[in-house]
């Protein structure tokens, strides 16, 4: 695959006004994968590598740079960065030109060193692991995560991976599986976990403020297709010509373990591939993936879930080759002990608990309400179960790497969460309203068609775990 790299002679000039640290390899293990990872001392600064730099990676890159325990040392990305396509407005570039731009500018005014050049650049990830970074933050489509994270683990690389963890139920087992035999630090995206407002809400239902819960309503964005400001050609369901941006190989790579198809601007666009089951899940797993993490954590599942997923009804049509996942939708979440969740596009976007004589509790992003309204300034008692504040998700993720403890959010609990939406849309491609689910086995008892969607299989030789080969 193509690379481009900046000489050692660069990288050395770029970061020579920075402080002599010390660093320690992230990921040496005995080849099972079953010893501890090494962890750097407390003076060791940690290089990290970000795979994918698009919308998301453009959002949350600041906080490693501006943590001073990092050192942003890579970024891979099958897009040279040539057109404005990223953003939810299409505002902005994305790739390996602006992300090696917004990477070498911040270390030049911050070492007051304006030849600093030492962000190296990959459209290859796995040669992106096979330099000195000690973790990595994957932004890549959904259909690349769980390669992108096992490969990795495997590796030794700390991984930070955006959500949804995973393209299906098996790439989430094979996550899981992966990240507790090499004992790296893993942290998914869920970044409401780490809000004051989502936790708050999470301790007043765990320690009973409501009664007995009566009702969970959860609501998820809708819609089929959305164009993030791209317009003409970019919203386009015919073939086109493969963009220039992708240079030499960057298509190959970009479609990495998916099916070979043409290259549709509706579908491969940077934000479009979300609304195509090749690649993403709709609204149902990009939401889900945050809604239904808190209604775990609320209820006391993050490392089990629901017994079954029932009345599953939405306006998925298979045989759209484009946009072919579902834009309005319902479905119920239940538990074994009686706990039902009402999801639906058709609720405000958030979560609602209702519990008994009239309490209830509204939660979304930076906001709870709560009814009566003085139940808000209810203070936990020294008797309360009391859950994991993090602070920012980032630093949680970096400041675990060095201590050797559990994210706020880490791998089987993100597989767990984003499990209930597969599970949705498992239930709408195979027409079944109501399916029954073993969380412990995690498989759909005596359900054949149903249990044939928990895989996917995987195109181009790529395979989902190379230690298993």
């Amino acid at each position: 695959m193509h690379k481009t790299s900046c000489s050692r002679r660069s990288l050395l000039k770029g970061m020579a006004s920075l402080p002599v640290l010390t660093i320690l390899p992230a990921g040496l293990v005995r080849a099972k994968g079953i010893a501890p990872v090494k962890r750097p001392p407390p003076s060791g600064r940690i290089h990290v590598g970000f795979i994918g730099y698009g919308t998301m990676a453009h959002d949350n890159i600041g906080n490693f740079l501006n943590n001073d325990h990092v050192q942003v040392t890579a970024v891979s990305d099958p897009n040279r960065g040539t057109e404005k396509l990223y953003g939810y407005k299409a505002q902005r570039g994305g790739g390996l030109a602006p992300c090696k731009a917004r990477v070498d500018k911040f270390y030049a005014d911050k070492t007051k060193n304006p030849g600093y050049n030492a962000c190296r650049t990959f459209t290859d990830f796995r040669e992106l692991l096979d330099s000195d970074v000690d973790a990595v933050v994957i932004s890549t489509p959904d259909h690349w995560h769980a390669l992108n994270a096992i490969y990795a683990a495997r590796k030794g690389k700390h991984v930070y991976c955006q959500k949804p963890m995973s393209l299906t139920i098996g790439q989430g087992k094979a996550m899981v599986k992966a990240v507790a035999e090499t004992g790296i630090t893993f942290q998914v995206g869920s970044q409401q976990r780490s809000s004051n407002e989502f936790r708050r809400a999470c301790e007043f239902v765990r320690n009973g403020y409501l009664g007995k819960i009566q009702r969970i309503e959860i609501g998820l964005p809708g819609g089929k297709f959305h164009s993030f400001g791209k317009k003409g050609e970019w919203a386009a369901k015919s073939t086109a010509k493969v963009p220039d941006y992708f240079g030499k190989d960057g298509w190959e790579m970009w479609q990495g373990p998916a099916a070979r198809r043409e290259f549709v601007p509706a579908i491969h666009a940077p934000m479009s591939w979300r609304f195509n089951l090749a690649y993403g899940g709709g609204m149902i797993t990009d939401w889900g993936a945050h809604h239904l993490d808190i209604l775990q954590w609320a209820v006391g599942k993050d490392k089990g879930g629901p017994v079954a997923v029932e009345n599953i009804v939405g306006d998925m049509d298979l045989s759209d080759p484009v946009w072919n996942v579902a834009g309005e939708y319902s479905f119920e979440v239940v538990y074994e002990d009686g706990t039902r969740a009402f999801v639906s596009n058709r609720f405000k976007n958030g979560l609602r608990f209702i519990g008994e004589n009239g309490r209830e509790i509204f939660v979304c992003r930076g906001k709870m309400t709560t009814i009566p309204p003085e139940l808000y300034r209810t203070r936990l008692t020294d008797k309360d179960v009391r859950l994991y504040v993090s602070g920012q998700h980032e630093k949680n993720f970096i400041s675990c790497i060095y201590s050797g403890q559990e994210t706020i959010t880490p791998c089987e609990v993100g597989h767990r969460s984003i499990t209930i939406a597969h599970i949705a849309n498992i239930g709408l491609r195979t027409g079944q309203k109501n399916l029954r689910w073993d969380p412990v086995r995690q498989e759909f008892p005596g359900n054949a068609a149903a249990n044939a969607l928990i895989e996917q299989p995987l195109s181009n030789g790529w395979v989902l775990d190379p230690a298993a080969v």
